[in-house]
This record gives C-alpha cells, structure tokens and sequence, in this order.
C-alpha cells in the first residue's frame, strides 16, 4: 500500500503502492500516508522526501469502493472522513523536510492535491492531469485551498470548472509543476540536481524558509509583518547554524551539514 525507505544520505522515498488501483485513495492509504509524512517530518536523519507512486499511474484520485461506501455515508460521516483527507494533505504541505514528488501517468482528483502540497515537482510529459470532480457531481473541495494556493485563482476557475485533463506543459504553466521530464531517468537526473542543492543548505534553515512561506504568502506588508520578519532572520543568525553558516562563509570552507 504504502512503502518508505531512507537511504544512508538522509533521502526518504515515499512510494505509493496500489499499482492495481492506479494507486487511489481509501482510509487506509491516508492514514499511511499521513503517519509517515508525520514520522519522517520528525527524523532528524531526514534531510529530503521524495514522493512518487508504483505502476502506470501516480495517483487517480479516488478508489471506487471507498466512494460507494462514502455514498452511504451521513453527511456528519463524511465530513469526518473528508478531514481525514485534508490532514493527509497538510502532513505533507507542512512538514519540515523539503517534499519532492515525481508525477506520471494518471494524477487525478486527489492526486493533483498530493503533488499541490510537494516543494518541488517534475512530470513526465506523457502525464495527464484532471481534477475531474465535477463531472461526479462533487467538487474538489478538500483539496482546493492547497491547490488553488499552488496554481491560483485564475487557473483553478477553468481546471475545478470544466474537468479537462490537461499535460505537464500546461502544468508547468500553471505553476502546478516545476520541470517536466522525457522518462523516468531525466526525471531521476532533475531529482538528483535539487538533492544536490538541498544538500548544501542547512536543514533547520530549510525547515524555517519553508514555514517562512506559509507565514509570509498572501500578508500585507505591514509593521507587524516587518516585525516579524526582522525577527526570524535574527533568531536565524543567532542559532548554531546560521553562526556555522557565516564561520564556513568567511573561512572559505564548507560548513558542517554539506561534508
């Protein structure tokens, strides 16, 4: 359903694996999911996750069986189960390593919502994405406050609206996706390029930029925005890494976390 491992450079990969279902949601792959975005993000030894899926699909979206159970649910069930979902997303959209997801064939419904919720995002370009909600007479509720926060409003009135499917080029476009790959190989190669830079950062610096964003998005440039601003960047010189940081900078040597 669900497999992880982390190799001996601190690179975690999550792989969804539900090949036969096009690796499609049910409570449990969630609730896997959910654990090990939670786990991983905790990890010291953890210094990148990568997110991919098994067999002709990334991810499409719903299982089938999980939505006929969810038909008969109550509204009170459902909206308890929807939560579920959205926390699976938000383990992954805030945890405090850099998520990289690598997207091909099928990525569907949620699916567009997993890889909405990556740091970094490469496509193979015979992927096809679809947030196809609509044509199921549902909408894409749950995961619209992290997808319309990747590909914005403008873009999200025309994919949530008319369910096309649409490539990694519109993708990319949209913001939706970074870069897109020929195969799998020139996938894995821009993988090994961000790894490479994620290296040579400080961890916690990273952890703290990427919630840096988060705060920061959307907030008027106030004094209280300022403020805080000022703040972070101070308590960020003043930690063991940043000190570290400077000392390598001006010593002309390589700081500790990139030996």
């Amino acid at each position: 359903m669900l497999t992880t491992e982390i190799d001996a450079h601190g690179i975690a990969r999550v792989t969804l694996a539900r090949p036969e279902r096009h690796n499609a949601f049910d409570e449990a792959l969630i609730a896997a999911i959910t654990q090990a975005f939670t786990t991983l993000g905790q990890d010291s030894s953890v210094r990148a996750i990568i997110l991919s899926g098994q067999g002709k699909s990334f991810c499409a979206g719903a299982d089938i069986d999980w939505m006929r159970r969810a038909g008969s649910w109550t509204e009170a069930e459902n909206r308890a189960d929807a939560i579920k979902l959205s926390d699976m997303l938000l383990a992954i959209d805030s945890c405090p390593k850099p998520v990289i997801a690598r997207a091909h064939g099928a990525v569907s419904g949620g699916g567009v919502g997993l890889i909405a919720c990556a740091d970094m995002v490469v496509a193979l370009e015979s992927s096809v994405f679809r947030l196809s909600e609509v044509r199921l007479g549902l909408s894409p509720a749950t995961i619209s406050p992290f997808v319309v926060a990747k590909i914005g409003a403008s873009a999200a009135r025309r994919w949530f609206l008319t369910a096309e499917g649409f490539g990694a080029s519109d993708a990319r476009t949209m913001g939706l996706v970074h870069e897109s790959a020929p195969d799998e190989d020139a996938a894995e190669a821009i993988i090994t390029i961000w790894l490479s830079h994620l290296a040579a950062a400080a961890p916690g610096a990273v952890a703290d930029a990427k919630a840096l964003i988060a705060d920061v998005a959307g907030q008027p440039i106030n004094d209280d925005l300022r403020r805080q601003t000022a703040a972070r960047i101070a308590a960020r010189r003043a930690s063991a890494e940043g000190r570290e940081g400077l000392a390598a900078f001006f010593e002309k040597r390589k700081p500790e976390w990139a030996k």
